[in-house]
């Protein structure tokens, strides 16, 4: 038999071991069965008998050694978890104090399965197995990759130039703009003393720090309040837009006269603050009235682990596959998944073992593990999924907080690319009809685009600082649909203003609508409680519906849009641009931008000198250029949500400070997603079978995505489904509003005010 296993080479320190779970299903080391890890290209499957993917593999690629790993726990007595964290300080059981580790290897020929009763006598075979025992697994690599980031070493603390040496003990009583006392901020370079920004459940902060910065330039600061004298505190890089660390912070300090061991810890740091904050926003375990919440399971009851900060994936995962467009999509039971080269990175695949895993109830049942009070399931932990999805995305692929409405629509354009014959995402298209018409000849223009989400800004009527009037969901879409006058140029007669309507031409299947509540404050949009409310649970677009285009209604024509002049360079301007050094094809560039004005085009290349498509020949015909997603990021640092620096960005020219100025001019406008960029750039040929334009068009409220914390990117995520729920004596299922949060899966009140209040994504389903 050792002859079988003289092939086989052990993993090295760049081979991915994917030993924590099956590639198609999510059957792990802890599962009954445990999980098989193949001796020769190293992937995980299941040996479960209903669904044996070892097998599979096996038959498929001919590899047959296989190592199976399964994890037994001990059976001893658990002290029960802490009531309330008093330090920070990771304090929990190793693993191998809480499980027992069982292998064996076993040869699968083409009609049996043979265990390999003393591995460790055939040499070869032994240092296999001991180098997948002893090998990092893919996952935790990857783990580790995406951590390593998030606090490094920063060129500028390496470089940093000090000014002189102060004479005079640095007042650090309070910031030196206002008269905040804690969340103050020492610049490394000159001293000045200024308050942070707002933190996340923390201090309060006027953001005084990062005005200095912006005026004199100096990029690194560190928090007075988190300075320890082992040398470890919050040291910020403007220039880096990131927390970063010091290793010269002892000498950086002494120069204004500070001394590490003199120093006394007086604030949590940026970490502590994350931490607590995601501690304390569980959503409770009792309802508005303080009835207890009952943790349920079965099929479609299955929670999601935290991967870290991955519960904005997690609630938009649990939406999704409560439609039942997704799971007629992606969830057969009873049936085995193809066997491909390399299924962790296959999102189709990957979006079938979700399914199975969500959908099937089978791993929604207590875990003997856990020491709560009362029983918790494990929850599954998609770590391939989030690795799959997030690859090529540096905000996605990283361990940071997200906002979930843009990973819904990142995750849905995602899954529009995998060739598949029904497309689930389907359910959320519809058209849009605007309608414009010229306040001075009247001729009229429709423009009808494909859409697949809404992103309506809330109103915001105060009634205190910290109080506001409740808002009827009704409003967001009366807003969305009145006339509004906005500045364009007629084709036909050259006016300036026309009036603007938008309509529903056809509904979705599934509706859904982003809420947003943003205020700018100190310079940075903060989230607003609003309570947007959804009577009944219902909503009627009916009187949202397109009229017939009246007769004898003068519309804008393909020969009207044929007598608009093409743009053409001044020959004039092109000799002088030209004549100064600049390439004919930045002078076209120019020109255009600036309508032939000659000195403002001079301006427009100094200021886009460093554009990516500087040098790409000006092409006026399909789409325009898009919106550069580096300024787009840089826009974000600054407080900005995405959306709105996307449409700063695009109504600016691509330049950074008109965009800013123009987002401190328009604080409540929403702003555009890639998606909506590209419908109103590109202005795609219409489907005709998107959506319906039958009437009545009446939705029912089936998930939300909710959000506490003061921003999207911070803060904690969780997602209340409507879900047939069994009772635990008769079976007999009622459908019920279920909260998941991560792994915890609760019944919940079906007027739950926690979904009003916090509610960031609505997901209706067409009722008729």
């Amino acid at each position: 038999m050792s002859d079988r296993f003289n092939s086989l080479i052990p993993p090295t320190a760049a081979t991915n071991v994917y030993k924590d779970e099956c590639a198609y299903s999510f059957d792990t080391p802890f599962s009954s069965d445990g999980l098989d890890v193949c001796l020769s290209c190293f992937r995980g499957s299941s040996p479960r008998p209903a669904a044996n993917y070892t097998r599979a593999h096996a038959d498929a690629f001919g590899h047959r050694a296989f190592l199976n790993i399964r994890k037994v726990l001990k059976k001893r007595a658990r002290e029960p978890s802490p009531k309330k964290i008093t330090k920070l300080v990771v304090r929990e059981d190793r693993e191998e104090d809480v499980y027992d580790t069982m292998t064996s290897v076993k040869y699968l020929n083409e009609t049996e399965e043979e265990e390999v009763t003393d591995p460790n006598s055939i040499p070869n075979l032994k240092r296999v197995v001991d180098g997948v025992l002893n090998a990092i697994s893919a996952s935790q690599k990857q783990d580790a990759l995406e951590w390593r980031p998030e606090v490094s070493v920063c060129p500028h603390t390496m470089d940093l130039e000090q000014g002189p040496a102060s004479t005079v003990a640095i007042d650090t009583k309070h910031c030196s703009q206002c008269d905040l006392t804690e969340n103050l901020w020492l610049c490394l370079t000159c001293g000045a003393l200024n308050c942070g920004r707002n933190q996340v459940g923390g201090a309060p902060g006027n953001g005084h720090g990062l005005v200095h910065t912006a005026s004199s330039g100096h990029p690194v600061a560190v928090k007075l309040g988190s300075i320890t004298p082992d040398g470890s505190a919050d040291v910020y890089c403007y220039s880096c837009d990131d927390e970063v660390k010091d290793h010269h912070l002892a000498a950086h300090l002494a120069h204004f006269g500070i001394r590490l061991a003199d120093t006394e810890k007086t604030e949590k740091s940026l970490t502590e603050l994350q931490l607590e904050q995601n501690v304390k926003w569980d959503f409770g375990l009792q309802s508005e009235t303080g009835e207890e919440l009952v943790p349920v399971f079965g099929p479609g009851l299955t929670g999601l682990k935290n991967l870290g900060n991955s519960c904005y994936l997690s609630s938009v995962v649990q939406c999704l596959f409560a439609l039942p467009r997704f799971a007629n999509a992606y969830y057969h039971p009873g049936t085995m998944q193809k066997i491909v080269d390399a299924p962790e990175h296959n999102l189709e695949i990957q979006l079938i073992k979700l399914a199975d895993g969500l959908l099937s109830g089978r791993y929604s049942v207590p875990d003997p593990a856990l020491s709560d009070d009362k029983p918790t399931q494990h929850g599954l932990a998609p770590a391939m999924f989030k690795r799959l999805v997030g690859e090529g995305n540096s905000e996605f692929s990283s361990m940071r907080q997200q906002d979930a409405f843009e990973f819904w629509t990142y995750l849905v354009g995602k899954i529009q690319k995998i060739k598949q014959e029904e497309d689930p995402t389907k359910a959320f298209q519809f058209k849009a009809e605007q309608r414009l018409e010229c306040t001075s000849c009247h001729k009229v223009r429709y423009n009808t685009t494909i859409q697949e989400a809404l992103s309506l800004h809330v109103p915001v009527r105060r009634v205190s600082d910290e109080e506001f009037e409740p808002v009827i969901v009704q409003e967001l879409f009366d807003n969305l649909t009145r006339t509004e006058h906005v500045e364009y140029q007629c084709k036909t007669c050259q006016g300036k203003t026309s009036t603007k309507k938008t309509s529903f031409a056809t509904f979705p299947e599934v509706l859904v609508l982003n809420a947003q509540r943003f205020e700018i404050i100190n310079w940075v949009p903060t989230k607003l409680d609003i309570a947007v409310s959804v009577p009944g649970d219902e909503i009627s677009l009916d009187k949202y519906k397109a009229p017939e285009h009246p007769e004898g209604e003068d519309v804008e024509t393909e020969e009207d849009n044929a007598k608009e002049p093409a743009f053409t360079a001044d020959p004039e301007g092109i000799e002088f641009l030209t004549s100064m050094g600049y390439p004919i094809v930045r002078a076209e560039k120019a020109l255009y931008h600036t309508k032939n004005d000659l000195e403002a085009s001079v301006n427009w290349i100094l200021e886009h000198m460093d554009d990516a498509d500087i040098d790409v020949p000006l092409s006026l015909t399909g789409s325009k250029p898009a919106v550069d997603e580096e300024q787009v990021e840089q826009l974000t640092a600054m407080g900005f949500t995405p959306n709105a620096a996307r449409k700063a960005l695009r109504v600016s020219a691509g330049n950074n400070e008109a965009a800013v100025e123009w987002l401190f001019s328009n604080p409540d406008d929403p702003g555009e997603s890639v998606a909506e960029q590209a419908s109103e750039v590109e202005e795609p040929a219409v489907d005709e079978n998107v959506g319906s334009g039958d009437l009545p068009a009446k939705y029912v409220l089936r998930a939300v995505v909710c959000h506490k914390g003061k921003s999207v990117h911070a803060g904690h995520y969780v997602a209340f489904v409507r879900k047939p729920v069994p009772d635990p004596a008769t079976g007999a299922t009622t459908e019920q509003w279920v909260l998941f949060n991560d792994e915890k899966v609760l019944a919940t009140a079906a007027d739950a005010e926690e979904m009003k209040k916090f509610a960031y994504v609505y997901v209706f389903e067409r009722a008729n």
